[in-house]
């Protein structure tokens, strides 16, 4: 019977493939890979004979297509990245989707994902995270900016992939977004001989790889915004507006006097009793 086989691969140490991988890879019609020169060192270490092609960016459409009529045909299909997970942060999430409507099982081999090993031991908090995968360009000015308004107030732990060579000027990006002081952990070279954790802030980031070349593969981790600092941003909009101006706010909008000197003092951050007093001391 006909399956789409999403099967993990390393992302450093080959050693990481499991035993599960290694026999549907083996016994698989068909392996799909975003890069076959890269894929086939991995088929060599391990005596996998299945024949590849390519899946990728640039031809996800079409051979999407292809391969879910030799799925239909009653071919078994195997999909790998070039490291992790595939479909994430990667085109094989629109092969998955097709197989889906077509009718067509689709099943997971799990094993590595960088995004989630990094952020276990990025020392950041891991109970609620989002993933942003690879952040736009700097050539994509647009989606760029829409990517920092959408993060800037984000209070769960932030997941983003980055190449050695775009690392300096992500940095400074995100150093804008969020401020000099936040926390980030760079976690590079997941799995392999110089796998490194570097816990510090967005500004001292920015500073060391003004001065240092960065190298390996990075996975960063974000301290997201904290509860008490976007409480404090929320209450800034009401600094150019008096107590008294913001209570009656409310009052002409429908609300009841007491109802409002309630809501005031939550928008403030202050106690009732403060707003009362104020309020009832205008002329």
């Amino acid at each position: 019977m006909s399956k789409l086989y999403l099967v993990a691969t390393p992302i450093g140490n080959l050693n990481d493939l499991s035993p599960r991988a290694i026999e549907v890879l083996k016994s698989a019609d068909l392996i799909a890979a975003e890069d076959t020169r890269n894929s086939i060192k991995l088929m060599n270490h391990f005596g996998i004979e299945t024949p590849m092609t390519s899946y990728h960016e640039y031809n996800r459409v079409e051979k999407a297509h292809e391969l879910v009529d030799k799925l239909l045909e009653g071919k078994t299909v195997a999909l790998i990245t070039d490291a992790g997970m595939p479909g994430i942060s990667d085109p094989g999430e629109d092969l998955v989707a097709f197989a889906l409507e077509s009718g067509i099982e689709v099943s997971v081999i799990p094993g590595p994902c960088a995004a989630v090993s990094a952020l276990a031991i990025s020392g950041q908090p891991t109970g609620r995270f989002v993933f942003e995968g690879f952040l736009p360009t700097d050539k994509e000015k647009k989606e760029r900016a829409e990517r920092s308004e959408q993060l800037k107030n984000e209070t769960r732990t932030i997941i983003i992939y980055e190449a050695p060579h775009r690392l300096a000027k992500t940095l400074k990006f995100l150093e804008e977004t969020f401020g000099s002081d936040r926390g980030i952990s760079l976690v590079r070279e997941l799995t392999k001989v110089h796998e490194e954790v570097i816990k510090t802030t967005l500004g001292d980031a920015v500073k060391k790889y003004e001065t240092e070349e960065p190298r390996g593969e990075f996975v960063l981790v974000i301290d997201g915004k904290s509860e008490a600092e976007l409480a404090a941003k929320e209450r800034e909009q009401w600094n150019d507006m008096s107590i008294t101006e913001h209570t009656d706010m409310y009052i002409n909008g429908g609300m009841e006097k007491m109802d409002a000197m309630k809501q005031v003092a939550k928008d403030r951050g202050i106690g009732k009793r403060d707003v009362y007093k104020e309020y009832n001391a205008k002329p």
